[in-house]
């Protein structure tokens, strides 16, 4: 659907982009990955043209592609309530009359704020906001629909709901730009994800890929007397959650030599298992840092 070539974006001496290249297919959840002010949002605000200014090529499908835009900071006028916030954003994107009061009971629905629609919004919860900021940019029935950290200070009941809603977009065929920090968010409900940090693409491809090209195999143990000290001298062993993490390349046979351990000099084991790859530890790896705010 959407071809970045060499997108470069500075803001007087600083690069905010560096030459940003990134293929983003029709029908996916596409997720932008890396620390505050790493360039996801302003990646995002070039692709969604609210930044012009930049260098580099976008291209788009030759037919008219609508899309749906949230932004990171709520756009809403609170002092009204959701049904008026969201004609007004309908206005906006050119619905009139019995379309757009149709759209408009039919957003709130997929928000699940149906039964506040005459509330003003200055009464609704961090999350009743955030809902109604995405339902805001789904009136049109874009193609393209982009959100930058739109979970950011909404409750557990929230970000569920949120990725139900997105789960669903794709599944009727849109196609999804996700920017978050939460590298556990984008694992979750992203097909595929690159990885920004200080305005490159440090890495980009599947999720499953990304996690089976930078595993590295290890276990993690945590007991008492559990560690026979040849395992510090063949691997590398790193203390975790009050316990330890051993990096080998023969993950089961180091198990079962632990095992072995405990049981001829009478150790307790109280946790035992292969350690799977996380994406913010791939992003660690990647950069040799921690995310930063």
């Amino acid at each position: 659907m959407i071809t970045l070539t060499n997108i470069h974006k500075s803001y007087a001496s600083k690069n905010a982009l560096s030459n940003v290249t990134l293929t983003i297919s029709k029908g996916i959840c596409f997720g932008l990955v890396g620390p505050n002010g790493a360039g996801k949002s302003t990646l995002i605000k070039v692709i969604a043209s609210v930044i012009k200014d930049y260098k580099g090529k976008i291209q788009l499908p030759k037919n008219q592609l609508k899309i749906g835009y949230v932004p990171q900071d709520i756009a809403l006028e609170e002092t009204v309530t959701a049904y008026d916030n969201l004609r007004f954003f309908g206005n906006i994107y050119g619905l009139r009359g019995k379309e757009l009061l149709k759209r408009v009971d039919e957003v709130l629905f997929k928000i699940g704020l149906k039964e506040r629609g005459k509330d003003k919004v200055m009464t609704f919860s961090g999350g009743m906001k955030r809902r109604l900021n995405i339902g805001c940019a789904l009136l049109h029935k874009p193609d393209l629909i982009i959100m930058d950290e739109p979970t950011v200070g909404v409750d557990p009941q929230s970000r569920r709901y949120i990725f139900e809603m997105v789960d669903q977009l794709k599944k009727q065929g849109s196609t999804i730009i996700y920017a978050s920090h939460y590298m556990e968010e984008i694992e979750q409900i992203c097909d595929e994800a690159a990885f920004i940090d200080n305005g490159q693409i440090i890495e980009c491809g599947e999720i499953s890929q990304l996690l089976s090209k930078h595993a590295t195999p290890s276990i993690y143990v945590k007991g008492e007397n559990c560690i026979p000290s040849q395992l510090n001298q063949n691997h590398i062993v790193t203390d975790k959650d009050e316990g330890c993490v051993i990096t080998t390349e023969h993950p089961l046979s180091t198990m079962e030599e632990v095992i072995h351990f405990c049981k001829k000099e009478n150790g307790r084991i109280e946790r035992l298992e292969l350690v799977q790859p996380r994406l913010e530890d791939i992003f660690f790896s990647l950069t040799g840092s921690k995310l930063r705010d």
